[in-house]
Parts: structure tokens; sequence; C-alpha cells
């Protein structure tokens, strides 16, 4: 039973990626077959069910959702932005700076990088840049961001870490996050020329309109969730949910289509993989996982295996949602067979895991990716042949960056600030 629960995780990630199906709905669905074949009743099934995890990703998405909708994020950007002035080598900064904070305040690195696409694309277009450059930076800035305790990537591999009792890795696992993205960001922007930029464009911060009342309300309540969160130990789902009830009843935006907005297919692929992994891991699953990886590791090559192994599953299939809850829980079992154990060893290996996978989602296979490609090609009119070869520029990155983290992985980059 433990091999078929794999088989069937597989089945439901190729299924999610050929057939473009939620892989949740998918996970759910095998989750009661392999319940029922294995005489595992229902109310243990549902017990997979992360509530306390859904909570927290539905107030901060409700409450980002709001922010989105009035616009005040993405002028805000504009106005980061602008401050480049005249110096267009200091734009792929400015945006990678900026992704990195904006989706550590809560966002979170799917909503950062929708947010900065759009506008990163178009100045892209507008100024001549080059569209691989400035996509990769806003990947790696959300991805970096976003596994801060505030944004739902963080939130995830906490939860995910908590679940094999390693707890209290906040810190360390966001600066490891942010170190990981940034040494990357600074080879892409070398590689890529990002210092030799130059335009006779600039963006004024004359050109831009003020924030309106609105939009000062809601940078207002995301600035209060901070606080509360960070240095009053609010949850962070009840937070959002409180400062988004304050922000509907102000009218800072339609509260109907935020709800809408709310992104219920990455809710239910997260979750729904939950409920599978529950009883994958009841079957004995991740252990024949832990097992199958274990023999082909050394202590020393542990962390690199892992990282390459995230990054080719993350051209696939999500990080959050299968990626991290299908590798990070074997990470005490694989430890231990090597006889490598210890919570600095687990929060490398965990780190290894989330950026490597983050950074394959500079990929168009990815939605990071993919993001970036429909908004050059719209702002740009761009031909077939463009975004064909924007394309593949975009993988090349992709692939690059695993190879790369996963490399510097051997030589202890993931223990540099532990």
């Amino acid at each position: 039973m433990a091999l078929l629960s794999l088989a069937l995780l597989l089945l439901a990630i190729f299924l999610g990626f050929f057939r473009h199906m939620n892989t949740g709905l998918l996970a759910i669905g095998f989750a009661l077959i392999l319940g029922r074949l294995s005489g595992i009743p229902d109310k243990e099934i549902i017990r997979g069910f992360n509530y306390s995890l859904f909570m927290i990703l539905l107030g901060v998405t409700y409450l980002f959702s709001l922010a989105q909708l009035n616009g005040s994020l993405e002028l805000l950007a504009k106005k980061v932005v602008a401050l480049a002035g005249k110096h267009t080598f200091m734009i792929p900064i400015v945006i990678y700076v900026f992704s990195v904070v904006l989706s550590a305040l809560g966002p979170g690195t799917v909503p950062t990088m929708a947010i900065m696409m759009v506008f990163s694309m178009a100045l892209a277009a507008e100024m001549n840049i080059n569209p691989a450059m400035l996509s990769a930076l806003s990947v790696l800035g959300a991805s970096g961001g976003g596994v801060s305790p505030l944004a739902a990537t963080g939130i995830i591999g906490i939860n995910l870490c908590a679940g094999f009792g390693l707890t209290g890795i906040e810190r360390p696992f966001l600066l490891n996050g942010i170190l990981s993205s940034t040494v990357y960001a600074v080879i892409v922007y070398f590689l890529l020329g990002g210092y030799k930029l130059h335009s006779d464009k600039v963006i004024s911060q004359d050109e831009l309109p003020s924030f309106n009342k609105n939009q000062i309300v809601t940078l207002i309540g995301i600035a209060v969730m901070v606080v509360l969160v960070l240095f009053i130990k609010v949850n962070v789902g009840l937070t959002g949910f409180a400062v988004a009830m304050v922000l509907s009843f102000l009218r800072v935006a339609d509260e109907g289509e935020a709800i809408r907005k709310i992104p219920w297919g990455t809710l239910l692929l997260i979750t729904g993989v939950g409920v599978l992994m529950h009883i994958i891991i009841m079957l004995g699953g991740i252990k024949l996982l832990s097992e199958a990886l274990a023999s082909i590791m050394t202590p020393k090559t542990s962390v690199t295996i892992m990282g390459i192994t995230s990054g080719i599953m993350s051209w696939f299939s999500s990080t959050s949602g299968v990626v991290m809850p299908t590798l990070i829980p074997t990470i005490p079992d694989i430890l231990e067979r090597l006889g490598a154990n210890g919570p600095m060893l687990e929060v490398e290996m965990a780190t290894a895991i989330t950026m490597i996978s983050n950074t394959a989602g500079i990929s168009p296979l990815s939605t990071g990716g993919a993001l970036a490609l429909a908004a050059y090609s719209s702002a740009a009119n761009a031909s077939p042949q463009l975004q064909h070869r924007l394309f593949i520029r975009m993988f090349a990155i992709s692939a690059l960056g695993v190879v790369v983290l996963s490399v510097l992985a051997y030589f202890g980059l993931y223990r540099m600030l532990l």
C-alpha cells in the first residue's frame, strides 16, 4: 500500500500537469480510494485537511485581494521603481528589492509575482529592457520574501517542519530564503547585463498619481497587520480577517469582487494534497520515499540531491502545493538513515527544497514564468518567434538556477546564516 500511495501521488501530479486539473481535487479523490482499500475510516481521511492552515491562507489572501483591487500595491510598486530616476541600471535592483519586501509583508510569492509581472513586463517593453532578466528578478524577489512567516509559502514551510517537531525556524528560514534568492539574483543581473542598462525614458514621480483615500487606508491596514503579527504575535490568518473586515466596512474595494479574487484553486491545491499526504504517511509512503532518496545520498550530498529533486518536480507541479508537502516530511527519516540528525541540517534541507523549487518557477512552465510570458507578449505585442525565444531563455535561466543553487548547497550555502 505504501508503494500504491506514492503511485497515486505521482498520478495526481501527472494528471494535474498534463490534463490541467487541480491536483488538490485529484488528491482528495485518491485519498478516499486509498482509505477504502486500506480500511482507513472516512473520519481519519478528513483529519488530513489542515483547517488551521486553510484559515491562515484564506485570511491573508482575502486581505491582499482587497489591496490588489483598489490598486494600492501596484501604485506603490510604480512609485518605488520611479526612485531609480535616470539611473536605469538600478531599475532591476529596485524591482528585486521591492518584490522581496512586498512579498514578505504578506501577499506572498504568487500574488507578488502577479503584481510585479504586469508592471515589470510593461516596463521592459517600454524601456527596451531584457524581459527575461526582469521576470527572473521578480520571481526571485517574490520567492525570497515569500518564506516570511507572514506569507503563504513561509507559513506552509513552517507548518510542515512543525509536523515533525522542528519549531522556531521563522528567522533562519526567512534569512536563508532571502540569501538564496539574492545570490542567484546577482548572478542573473550581471549575466544578463543589468549593470549596463541605459534608457532615455525615465519614470517620473510627477507622472504618477497620488495615493487616494482608499489606497492610503489599505496601506495603513497592511502596516497594522504586520505590527500585530510580528510584535504582538497575533495569528496571521485571524489578523488578516480582522484588518480585511475593517477595510471592507470602509469600502476600500468591492467586497464581493475581492472574495471572487481569492485564489480558491490554490487553497484547494494546498489543502487537498495535505489530505492525500496524511494517508500516504499513515501507509508508510513517506518512509518508502525517504528510503529511496537516502539510498542515493551521503550526508555531504543530501541537501544538493534534495534541491535538484525539488527543482525538477517544480517544473511540473506547484512548489507550495505539491513539492514542499511531498519532500519536507521526508527530511527526518532521510537524515536518520544517513546518521546526520540535527535541527540545523533539517532547516538547511527544508530551505533548499523550498528555494530551489521556487527558483525553478522562473520557467514558463510554472506560474511565475507563465505570468511573465503572458504579460510581456501583451505589452510588447510580441511575435510568436519572440515569444518562443523568451520561453527558451526563461527556461534556461530556471534550469541554471536549479543547478547553481544545488551546487552552492553542496558547499554550504544554506548553512551560512544558521
